[in-house]
């Protein structure tokens, strides 16, 4: 007798799973707790975070931007620092100076700046903070540049020359940083 119910009961389990596959992809509990489903996809970055030796002559709490080392600095005391993996701005994009962090935000939204949409109108014109935002799980602003150091769900573009300007890292790296830094940290970009 229990083997007659069973195969009923499992046929409409299987059709109830298939139903609501759709609802599963739209709703993930993660999401409302602050993470999701991208937030550390992929692992972490090709490029690990590590403590290293550093010989600069940089006050500690300095970020410094390698960009030509495809490196982020956070300078700590005893001359060490740091090191981050980042993405940097592809040939043309790549540039230099001091700023200061002005702005530091969480899951932030994100508008592409005119240039950006000039080049790619395809692009959306405004686009809500989640996972599927280009700039991640956090971002913090440089200065009045159109420029930021910002996550990304595309953690094998760290390393590499592909963005518009930016620094991308990883959602777990940028996160770490984030965490580390205040708004008025002095950000120097080396442009080598």
């Amino acid at each position: 007798m229990i083997r007659f119910f069973a195969a009923p009961i499992a046929a409409i389990a299987l059709l109830s799973a298939m139903a609501g596959g759709a609802r599963a992809e739209e709703f993930d509990s993660r999401d409302i707790m602050g993470g999701g489903p991208n937030f550390f996809r992929g692992g972490s970055s090709p490029i690990p975070r590590t403590t290293v030796m550093y010989n600069g002559n940089y006050a500690p709490g300095t970020i410094v931007v390698n960009t030509t080392e495809r490196r982020l600095y956070l300078v700590l005391q005893n001359g060490q620092a740091l090191r981050y993996g980042i993405g940097v701005g592809r040939d043309g994009f790549r540039w230099g100076g001091v700023h200061k962090i002005t702005a530091k935000k969480e899951w932030p939204d994100w508008t592409p700046p005119s240039q950006m949409l000039a080049r790619r109108p395809d692009l959306p014109r405004h686009m809500k903070g989640g996972i599927d935002n280009p700039l991640g799980a956090r971002a913090m602003y440089l200065g009045s540049t159109l420029y930021r150091i910002h996550g990304s769900n595309e953690p094998e573009t760290i390393g590499q020359a592909v963005s518009s300007g930016c620094f991308r890292m990883t959602n777990d790296d940028v996160s770490d940083l984030y965490g580390r830094v205040g708004v008025g940290t002095t950000v120097v970009v080396l442009n080598n």
